[in-house]
């Protein structure tokens, strides 16, 4: 039970930043590289903001994520929207999109390491027990895990319970469509994309609550999201969450019962089980 317990704990952050690479993939069909250093970025400013100005993480919210927004709209716009507009197959735009955002990767972490330095940084935040079930675990993993479920519900009601939410869906599904019903596809693409890197940036602030980090570390959570979104189904939300919530208890069992030095080697033996009996992910639709 302890086991289950830590790995949904560490599942549903881990929810929040495949949600950003899910909108970003799914609706705006860019493969985003450099996801993880948004989410290491966002750390930073977390750990920053409550170690010099004693800002509350779960407040810095309300500061990270718009910066994000910004700073992944102005990407988009400057960077990948030409990238999008001369793509002349998805394939290509796939290709464009990813060479783009893996320079992009290099440049971020380049300037954390100028900002930062390469040590391992770390903050103490609500660092006290939590009983559940008659066990203990971290408050502050027991809150970061609330607050990603608050973020993930916001985003659940916007994608299903709005007019743009149902939009944005259905760009995902079937862009020719979308367009032919008169949706603004690039516009679609562009909040899909600036709002997944505010999802991401969101998820790594509530990571760096418990988690030790440093500027080196983003492409692990790069592969991380992007194993969940394969296995989850291109642009699905429920299967990002889904897939989430399993990584972080396959994770949590080979930490604690196996050697934690095989964790990346069992998150890759699960993504492999996936691509070969379940290729289209959870939810993924099967290609005619």
């Amino acid at each position: 039970m302890e086991t289950i317990v830590t790995g949904v704990l560490l599942g549903g952050t881990y929810a929040l930043v495949a949600l950003g690479l899910t909108l970003q993939y799914g609706v705006a069909r860019i493969m985003n590289l450099s996801s993880g250093e948004t989410l290491v970025a966002a750390c930073f400013i977390a750990f920053w903001l409550f170690t010099s100005y004693q800002v509350n993480p779960l407040w810095g919210l309300l500061i990270i994520a718009p910066i994000a927004f910004v700073v992944n709209w102005a990407i988009y716009m400057i960077l990948l929207r030409p990238l999008v507009d001369r793509a002349k197959t998805q394939g290509m735009l796939e290709v464009d999109s990813i060479l783009a955002t893996f320079g992009l990767l290099f440049l971020f972490e380049g300037l954390m390491r100028r900002a930062f330095g390469g040590a391992y940084t770390s903050y103490a935040f609500l660092a006290e027990r939590f009983e559940i079930f008659g066990r203990f675990y971290g408050l502050n993993r027991v809150v970061a895990f609330a607050a990603a479920c608050v973020i993930a519900m916001a985003l659940y009601l916007f994608l299903y319970r709005t007019r743009y939410g149902t939009a944005v869906r259905a760009v995902a599904v079937n862009p020719n469509s979308a367009n032919l019903v008169g949706i603004d596809i690039a516009r679609a693409a562009a909040l899909s994309f600036a709002l997944g890197g505010a999802l991401t940036a969101c998820g790594g602030a509530l990571i760096s609550t418990f988690y030790t980090f440093n500027a080196s570390m983003g492409v692990v959570f790069t592969m991380k999201a992007l194993i969940i979104v394969i296995m989850g189904g291109v642009g699905d939300v429920r299967g990002a969450v889904i897939a989430a919530l399993i990584l972080g208890v396959a994770e949590t069992f080979v930490t604690g019962l196996i050697d934690p030095g095989l964790t990346l080697a069992a998150t890759y033996a699960l993504f492999t089980l996936v691509l070969l009996f379940r290729p289209q992910g959870i939810f993924g639709r099967q290609q005619a």
